[in-house]
């Protein structure tokens, strides 16, 4: 190679949003040639924003994609650039494109030729595809372009470039986070540095869209496989790099986070500020039960938002401790958030004197169990309502798996920030958190206590379900690996246990999808990710 320049603009874009990102993208233009590069990357759809999902469908929005796409190429002088954008045939068909331009003018474009459909991928709902590889010139060194799925799958199109000449593959790609992904993609992109001979600049979008949170960590690898530069994860960046002569100069290596629960705790504030940022809610309320789910929740919203768009609020009943209530206030002083006490006693006092009469001569159980949260759910979306403010929940992917959660109640609000998070992740997170802080923002009574509901006298959640370093394991074979009851038992669990826990998963699909959205932490998330049907009877029998 000769010697080449080369910036990855790593962005946050916003769905939708096309002429935001267009104007963020000819900024990050002029401050890579400014820095001196012939050639800048920018993400997969950058243009319209990534995953646009049905807005694609309607032809005026695609139009104004490549309106917005043709005038940023206009105005790219003095450096090359390629932009991911949504391109369109004379026969009407959809590419997820990558469009090359440089002195004012588009040289060339690239249609996205594997496209996934798997996971949290529907890129054959929207897009044909592309059957050609490109290979363009750049500062005299051939450059192949290649989007997101093409390198991750193999015979896709960097082999032929390689083979046309290209001395740099560039990959723009929006690679959705889950905990550990970068180095999957590191030990990715070196295996294919090394087969092709060339050398590969991989530029990955950042910031949250609903669900997803897109880590960044743009890195460039030389063609033996040897990382030469990394943008830092969760923020955007412009990765400089320096290719070509004998030995390549490289770039800035940026630090990982320190530890896999700080890496988990970054994404989920990313994906919680970019949610009630681009939704433009002006802050959040979350109900505080001095619990460890709600107070881990509070630190992520804190975080994220400021300690003064966050709110707390304890709801106490006749059978809240006042321990409780008093590790509810101490975690809101230790974040600097505000915290009130409203009572749900006179309600639920209210509801069942209703209901008394259509009740006669039957025991309180569970009903009476789960109107308690629904109070609580209807006095904090009154409170949204009143200030505009979003109520986060604050169920963890354990009590989601099983169902153990109130439809109506504590599942009321608009994101669900943790729900991809097993109870014991979430102890460990709140530790590291504590760890990162110095001291313990989130109170160690908070950490020690056994969980408990406190719906009842003495609850504790081991009541109703297996202890939850327990019941993770099984969740985490049975939701997230697809295994059979059979291999859960051979694992070592419990026979009983896992028939139950089966039991409890497979009937609760109807409340999972009445669940706000919520941050994708895993490789199988309850979201778009494990998509069942609610009604079916394939493991009605706990097998």
């Amino acid at each position: 190679m000769k010697p080449l320049r080369v910036a990855l603009a790593q962005i946050n874009t916003t769905v939708g949003d096309i002429r935001g990102n267009a104007a963020k993208i000819l900024e990050y233009a002029a401050l890579a040639r400014d820095a001196g590069a012939a050639l800048v990357l920018f993400p997969e759809l950058a243009i319209t924003g990534y995953p646009p999902e049905d807005l694609l469908l309607r032809p005026s929005f695609v139009a104004e994609n490549i309106e917005a796409w043709r005038e940023a190429a206009s105005a790219i002088k003095g450096i090359t650039a390629v932009v991911g954008f949504a391109d369109r045939d004379e026969r009407g068909n959809v590419y997820n494109a990558a469009g090359v331009a440089s002195g004012g003018r588009v040289r060339g474009v690239y249609r996205k030729m594997r496209l996934p459909n798997y996971g949290v991928f529907d890129e054959m709902r929207y897009f044909a595809k592309g059957s050609e590889p490109v290979v363009v010139t750049v500062a005299g060194t051939g450059v192949g372009l290649t989007v997101c799925e093409d390198i991750w799958v193999g015979g896709g199109p960097m082999t032929r470039e390689a083979k046309s000449g290209a001395g740099l593959v560039v990959n723009i790609s929006a690679s959705p986070y889950h905990a550990g992904k970068w180095e999957t993609r590191r030990k990715l992109l070196a295996r294919r540095a090394k087969a092709s001979g060339c050398a590969m600049a991989y530029c990955n979008l950042v910031g949250g869209q609903d669900e997803l949170v897109f880590d960044g960590g743009s890195m460039v690898v030389g063609e033996r496989g040897e990382l030469l530069a990394r943008a830092p994860q969760f923020e955007e960046a412009l990765l400089m790099c320096d290719l070509g002569g004998k030995r390549h100069a490289g770039g800035p290596i940026a630090p990982l986070p320190e530890t896999r629960e700080d890496e988990i705790f970054q994404a989920l504030v990313l994906g919680t500020r970019d949610y009630l940022e681009k939704n433009r809610f002006p802050g959040a309320i979350i109900g505080l039960s001095g619990g460890i789910d709600s107070a881990l929740v509070a630190a992520i919203a804190k975080e994220a938002l400021g300690a003064s768009r966050v709110g707390g609020v304890t709801l106490s009943s006749v059978y809240t401790s006042p321990e409780s209530v008093a590790d509810a206030h101490r975690l809101a002083e230790n974040l600097g958030i505000r915290c009130i006490d409203l009572s749900i006693r006179e309600a639920c006092e209210a509801f069942e004197g209703t209901l008394a009469p259509s009740f006669a001569g039957r025991a309180k159980d569970l009903t009476e169990e789960n109107l308690q949260a629904r109070v609580r759910g209807t006095i904090l979306m009154a409170l949204s309502n009143k200030f505009g403010e979003m109520v986060l929940t604050t169920g963890n992917k354990s009590e989601m798996s099983v169902g153990y959660a109130t439809l109506y109640g504590d599942m009321a609000g608009g994101f669900a920030v943790i729900k991809d998070l097993f109870k014991t992740t979430v102890f460990a997170v709140c530790r590291d958190y504590n760890r990162r802080c110095g001291f313990d923002a989130i109170p160690e009574n908070i950490l020690v206590k056994p969980p408990s509901a406190e719906l009842r006298p003495g609850q504790k959640d081991s009541d109703s379900l297996p202890e939850y370093d327990v019941l993770d394991g099984v969740l985490k074979m049975y939701v997230e690996e697809e295994k059979s009851f059979a291999e859960m038992v051979e694992a070592g669990y419990p026979e009983d246990i896992v028939r139950r826990v089966v039991s409890l998963v497979d009937g609760s699909e109807y409340k999972r999808r009445q669940a706000p959205p919520g941050v994708k932490i895993t490789p199988r998330a309850l979201g778009k990710d494990r998509r069942m049907p609610i009604t079916n009877r394939a493991n009605r029998q706990g097998r």
